[in-house]
């Protein structure tokens, strides 16, 4: 529990700061409601109150402080309406709504879960592809000078380019030869994958110092038995810490890769969301990415724990 105590501190003093900060930023919103409603507002008329700062229109206002944490179209949701809006879009539509699990059978593609399991499909395809990638362009480096000075600077650079910005031009492409559904998403969230398992792994396959290296020269094992047996056992550590990087940067590829193909995801869930002017959405499907992030960082961590235990390496 001591343990806990702090980490409840910080969430409680975050939740404070986002009640406060929903105040000033719907302010506008509730005061227009108010004079509709022959209620006091300072300064009255929505022209003179338009070029004020939202601070002070708060400020002058304190009675309608309340009102910002409920509004129709916030534009900072409060948290207990971010609450509501994922218990709405996850339980209460699978169990209640038409198309809900509990009446269709299947998850209704009006709620969370299902968008969440898309975008966790493509999530874990383009993490697949990103690790073998990784992992192969690492043992090519490690191996080959050439590689080392041609490969890895690319794959730098590679990743300064905005995803945002390439990701329309991957899905375009690949349309136009017919590829399309899940493996464009999936090639973007390789795409930002690889890179951390490539930079994860070549520090750990040259992790054995020339100790080790000279003890293997010794005993006259090939480079397929150095790699085998000396390399590739001491990149674990290293590798699963690049994968816990890699499944979040996928996660983050595929919601990007949604964006321009608007057929299910959390990334499409937040575009409609946006269009709508539905900010409740937008934040709910964020809360349920960072979820889906952390049980898929956990479950790395609880694979590592289990195979460098297993490898006696438990930590």
């Amino acid at each position: 529990m001591r343990n806990m105590t702090p980490v409840l501190c910080v969430i409680a003093a975050l939740i404070a700061l986002w009640y406060a900060a929903a105040v000033p930023m719907n302010i506008k919103e509730v005061l227009t409601a108010a004079e509709r409603a022959e209620q006091t507002v300072t300064p009255a008329g929505a022209n003179t109150r338009r070029d004020m700062g939202n601070l002070s229109l708060a400020l002058q206002n304190p009675q309608h402080w309340d009102k910002s944490w409920s509004t129709t179209r916030p534009v900072l949701p409060a948290p207990h309406v971010v609450v509501q809006e994922l218990y709405k879009s996850t339980i209460d539509e699978e169990l209640n709504g038409r198309r809900g699990l509990a009446r269709s059978g299947s998850l209704s593609n009006r709620g969370l879960l299902h968008h969440a399991l898309v975008t966790l499909n493509a999530t874990f395809l383009g993490f697949v592809i990103g690790t073998a990638l990784g992992v192969i362009l690492a043992v090519g480096i490690v191996h080959s000078r050439t590689m080392d000075m041609s490969v890895m600077p690319w794959a730098i650079v590679s990743q300064t380019i905005p995803i945002v910005a390439l990701a329309p031009m991957i899905i375009v492409v690949l349309y136009s030869i017919g590829i399309q559904g899940l493996l464009p998403k999936a090639v973007i969230s390789a795409y930002l994958s690889f890179f951390p398992v490539v930079v994860g792994m070549v520090k750990g396959l040259r992790a054995p110092d020339h100790m080790q290296m000279d003890l293997m020269t010794t005993y006259n094992a090939s480079t397929r038995d150095r790699l085998l047996k000396l390399r590739l056992p001491a990149s674990i550590p290293y590798l699963f810490a690049s994968l816990k990087i890699a499944i979040a940067a996928s996660l983050v590829g595929a919601i990007v890769g949604e964006l321009p193909v608007q057929k299910g995801g959390l990334g499409a869930r937040m575009l409609a969301g946006s269009y709508y002017g539905q900010t409740a959405q937008i934040w709910a499907a964020l809360f349920m990415a960072a979820a889906l992030a952390a049980t898929l960082v956990w479950a790395i961590g609880a694979i590592e724990r289990r195979t460098l235990k297993h490898m006696g390496m438990a930590q």
